[in-house]
C-alpha cells in the first residue's frame, strides 16, 4: 500500500512536472511571436512613417507646408501644392508622359534582349561563353556616372540627345548586365526535358521558345521589368545630364526645378506632392506583381 501512494504521488509529480514544461514553452513561444511581430512593427512604421509625412504635408498648405518647425497634421486638407505643380512649366501631364514612355521603353528594350541573352547563355554551348558572360557581369563594377560624358558625345552623333528613345538606350545599358544574369538563372531552372519535347512535337527553336520557355520565366520577366521600370522611372542624374529641352524633362528632373523657391529655398509642398506622384505608379506595379517579383528574384539569387 505505502508503495502504490508512493508511486501515485510520483505520478502527480510528473504531471505537474510536464504542465509546468508546457506552459514553459508556450510561454517562450509566446514571448518569440511577441518579439517577432514587435520588431516587424517597427520597421513597417520606419518605412511607412516617410511616406504618410510626405503625404501629409502634400495636402497642407503652400506656407504650411514650409513652416518650421514643420506640421506634422494639417489644419487643413488643400489641393494648393498639386495645383502649383500641375502648372508648372509644360504641365504635370507632360512630365508624367515623359517619364512613362521612357519607362515603357527601357521595359521592353530590356525584356527582349535580356530574354535572348539569357536563353542563349543558358541553351547554346559555344567558344568563350562564361568569359563573355562574366564579362557582362563585370560591367556592374562600373559606376554609370563614370560613361555620361561618352553616352552624351554618342548620343548627339546620332542625333538622339533630348530625345525619349536615346534616354531609353541609356537606361535598357544600365540594366541589362543584372537582366541576362537574371534571365539566364531562370531558364536555367526549367529542364531540359521539356525543351526536348517541345522540339519533338515540332516546335521550332524561335517557337519553343515563345510558346514553351517564356510561360515558365514568367517570375523572371516580372522581376527584370520591375527593376527596369524602377530604375528608369526613378533616375535623375542621366536625365539631368543628357536632356536639356524642358519638353523632354522626366518628372524626377522637373521636381528638382520645380523644389526651388525664392532665394534658393525649397518648396516644400510642390516636392512632396511630386514625390506622392512618383510613387504612385511604382506602388501599384510592385502590388500587383509582388508575387511572381518574389518568387523570380528569389530563384535567380539561388540558382548559379
Amino acid at each position: 500500500m505505502i508503495i502504490g501512494r508512493i508511486e501515485g504521488f510520483g505520478g502527480i509529480v510528473r504531471g505537474h512536472e510536464e504542465q509546468a514544461s508546457l506552459l514553459a514553452r508556450a510561454w517562450r513561444r509566446w514571448g518569440v511571436n511577441a518579439a517577432y511581430y514587435g520588431l516587424c512593427s517597427v520597421l513597417l512604421l520606419m518605412f511607412l512613417f516617410p511616406i504618410a509625412w510626405s503625404a501629409l504635408t502634400s495636402l497642407e498648405t503652400a506656407r504650411e507646408a514650409n513652416a518650421s518647425p514643420p506640421a506634422y497634421w494639417p489644419s487643413r486638407f488643400s489641393l494648393e501644392n498639386y495645383r502649383n505643380l500641375a502648372n508648372y512649366g509644360e504641365g504635370i501631364g507632360r512630365y508624367l508622359w515623359n517619364s512613362g514612355s521612357v519607362a515603357l521603353m527601357t521595359v521592353v528594350f530590356t525584356l527582349v534582349l535580356a530574354t535572348l541573352g539569357g536563353y542563349g547563355f543558358s541553351r547554346f554551348r559555344f567558344p568563350g561563353r562564361n568569359a563573355l558572360f562574366m564579362l557582362i557581369l563585370a560591367t556592374l563594377m562600373i559606376p554609370f556616372q563614370s560613361i555620361l560624358n561618352p553616352l552624351f558625345i554618342l548620343l548627339r552623333l546620332l542625333h538622339l540627345q533630348d530625345t525619349q528613345l536615346g534616354l531609353a538606350l541609356v537606361y535598357t545599358t544600365f540594366q541589362l548586365p543584372f537582366a541576362v544574369f537574371m534571365m539566364r538563372n531562370a531558364f536555367d531552372a526549367v529542364p531540359l526535358e521539356i525543351e526536348e519535347a517541345a522540339v519533338l512535337d515540332g516546335c521550332s527553336p524561335t517557337g519553343t521558345l515563345l510558346r514553351v520557355m517564356l510561360p515558365l520565366v514568367g517570375p523572371g520577366l516580372a522581376t527584370v521589368g520591375l527593376f527596369a521600370f524602377f530604375g528608369s522611372w526613378n533616375e535623375l542624374l542621366a536625365a539631368l545630364i543628357l536632356i536639356s529641352d524642358s519638353r523632354a524633362f522626366t518628372l524626377p528632373v522637373m521636381l528638382l526645378n520645380a523644389q526651388s523657391g525664392q532665394l534658393g529655398s525649397v518648396n516644400w509642398g510642390v516636392m512632396q506632392a511630386g514625390i506622392v506622384l512618383s510613387i504612385v505608379p511604382c506602388a501599384a506595379l510592385f502590388l500587383l506583381l509582388q508575387r511572381y517579383y518574389i518568387s523570380g528574384l528569389v530563384a535567380g539569387a539561388v540558382k548559379a
